[in-house]
């Protein structure tokens, strides 16, 4: 599965501008960063930070795509933030955990800015590193819950603040059923339904989980069946001993990631809407 690749631009309906950026160049990771249209009188206002990891199974889909691309646009413009996407390798040329290895390094990558001497302009001038929100859907929801928590049992970053995480019908494993796919793209015998990565409610970490809120998305008619996996999710972090605060949304009458393909329908604005309210409430 291929989509096609969108060059970076400044899109002429929302204004939004995007850029790629090498995190990387040892590993040729690199992410794409873009930027709402800011409005003169605000120049100096700063803007959160959301950083994003796309779908996709760990093995397909790209933050340079057209399909990813379209939907952080629509993101961004309608939240008013900066969004940074990872494009993490991809398995089974680059196996699990590589995709959260990865992940991780832009993490750091991103932290070099906290002072405001970074490699990247845009994140030196115009983000309020006070709010940062990780974002992601499918298996980039299992990456940027797992984010979440290594942050907050990683010290150095602590000037990232983590004020929340969305999750999106997030792919986790099942606990008494091997997930196929997983074994595929990891190396050796992996159990995967004991990696914490993949598996919240195997996590002894997950009291650790450094951002405040979480608000989780599942879909009604999630054609691959991962809805009672985010249903879960929910009440394993709550019943974990994090203390933060918790909101479970359903997608009614909708398919897996189905904003991802069809960011402007009615459904996906109300999605993207729900995001903007959680980022922006004080």
């Amino acid at each position: 599965m291929v989509a096609n690749y969108a060059p970076p631009t400044v899109d002429p309906q929302t204004g939004v501008e995007s850029k790629d950026v090498v995190i990387s160049p040892e590993t040729g990771v690199k992410a794409r960063i873009f930027l709402p249209k800011i409005n003169v009188p605000d120049q100096q206002k700063k803007l959160p930070l959301i950083i994003h990891y796309h779908g996709g199974g760990f093995c397909i889909g790209s933050s340079f795509d057209i399909i990813t691309a379209r939907m952080l646009t629509v993101l961004t413009s309608v939240v008013n933030a900066i969004t940074i996407s990872v494009d993490y390798r991809l398995a089974p040329e680059h196996l699990l955990p590589i995709a959260f290895d990865d992940s991780w390094s832009a993490l750091q990558w991103i932290s070099t800015h906290l002072n405001r001497e970074g490699p990247e302009l845009w994140l030196n001038q115009l983000v309020d590193f006070g709010r940062v929100f990780l974002v992601g859907e499918s298996a980039g929801a299992a990456i940027a819950h797992h984010m979440a928590v290594r942050v907050g049992t990683t010290k150095g970053l602590e000037g990232l603040r983590i004020r929340g995480a969305v999750i999106v019908h997030p792919y986790f494993v099942d606990n008494d059923q091997p997930d196929e796919l997983v074994r595929y793209l990891s190396p050796g015998p992996i159990v995967a339904n004991s990696d914490p990565k993949l598996n919240p409610k195997v996590d002894t970490d997950l009291d650790k989980m450094c951002c405040e809120k979480v608000l989780v998305f599942v879909a009604e008619n999630d054609g691959f069946g991962l809805k009672p996996r985010g249903v879960e999710y929910c009440e394993t972090l709550k019943n974990s001993g994090w203390k933060g605060d918790l909101e479970l949304v359903e997608n009614e009458g909708e398919d897996h990631c189905f904003h991802v393909f069809n960011p402007t329908c009615e459904s996906a604005l109300v999605l993207v809407q729900k995001v903007a309210s959680f980022v922006n409430q004080d």
